[in-house]
């Protein structure tokens, strides 16, 4: 089979498509053929900085190469012993592995089970992979650590990005009030997503203009302190900070507490307390028409690297998929 190898960390170049085997399957697992496999800001920074490899799969290299890709959608053409939940033919999507070797980026990936959802039928495979790993993040982030509940004045900086597009619409289902800050292009787009305030973040500051906010979603890519100190001054005292991207230091999340009673987190996509229930929940969402996947772009598979040019940026609108 295909697959997108790296052999050696650094560029977005060093993405090379090879012939490899066709990989097993335990007794918990189906092999899947994938139709779509999205591409995530994570899997860039995994390619470029080898630490971050063994921070996510759990592992140092062993083989003369690694596959990257953890979200997937495809069509069932095996199925192990222990398999309860699918059958050969089932179109079905997850994310895979994480934390763990996903190895997504191929045309067949061995998959467990219990990361697998059945693909709702009114999605393309296209939309599926894209609503993996970003859409988990969101709620993770809102659900489990905001506590988001009906009524809650939600900002979500990024709201036009991965991860954002979706907080925007699971606060909505939530109920919230959302103000979603993004550049002005995206405006009208964001708005039809459910969005009740909209903030151009290149001529507005956001932080001068909402003051009340109970939930800051901070998806900004930043590795910066003083970003995460503007979404403090847009929550009220008793407020809760997300922070999906800036590990906050200990003595700022303790500054906030002392001087707003704000709580500030740092969202972390693997702390969860039931993955299942929040896949079946995602899932249920989808098929019910209530979240949508924006796909901006699509690339063939050997045009991979350039997708992963494209989420350098850090400007991608939606999401970016790859079909073998």
């Amino acid at each position: 089979m295909k697959a997108i190898v790296l052999k050696e960390f650094g560029s977005a170049e060093n993405l090379q498509i090879a012939e490899i085997p066709t990989p097993e399957i335990a007794g918990n697992e189906v092999l899947i053929q994938v139709k779509a496999f999205g591409i995530n800001p994570l899997d860039a920074h995994v390619r470029a900085i080898p630490d971050w490899w063994k921070l996510v799969s759990g592992s140092a290299v062993t083989e003369p190469y690694v596959i990257l890709g953890w979200d997937v959608s495809g069509v069932v053409t095996k199925v192990g012993k222990a398999v309860t939940r699918f059958k050969e033919g089932d179109a079905v999507y997850g994310l895979i592995r994480f934390l763990g070797a996903g190895n997504g980026y191929a045309e067949y990936v061995s998959a467990p089970e219990t990361d697998l959802s059945l693909k709702p039928d009114n999605i393309s495979f296209e939309e599926a992979a894209a609503a993996t790993m970003a859409v988990q993040t969101a709620w993770v982030s809102l659900v489990h650590y905001g506590k988001i509940k009906k009524g809650d004045k939600v900002v979500i900086t990024g709201a036009s990005g991965g991860v954002g597009h979706y907080a925007v619409q699971i606060a909505k289902n939530f109920g919230a009030y959302v103000v979603a800050v993004s550049s002005g292009e995206n405006k009208d787009w964001v708005l039809s997503l459910g969005a009740d305030e909209y903030i151009d973040y290149k001529t507005q500051n956001f932080e001068e203009i909402i003051k009340d906010a109970d939930l800051v979603h901070d998806a900004v890519w930043s590795e910066d302190e003083t970003h995460l100190a503007r979404s403090l001054n847009a929550l009220k005292p008793g407020g809760t900070l997300l922070s999906l991207m800036v590990f906050p230091s200990v003595d700022f999340i303790k500054a906030a507490k002392e001087q707003k009673n704000i709580t500030v987190v740092r969202a972390n996509l693997s702390d969860t307390p039931d993955k299942q229930a929040d896949i079946e929940a995602i899932n249920a969402l989808l098929s019910a028409g209530k979240i949508k996947s924006h796909v901006s772009q699509v690339f063939p598979m050997e045009d991979t690297y350039k997708a992963h040019l494209q989420i350098e940026t850090h400007s991608t609108v939606g999401k970016l998929v790859v079909v073998p």
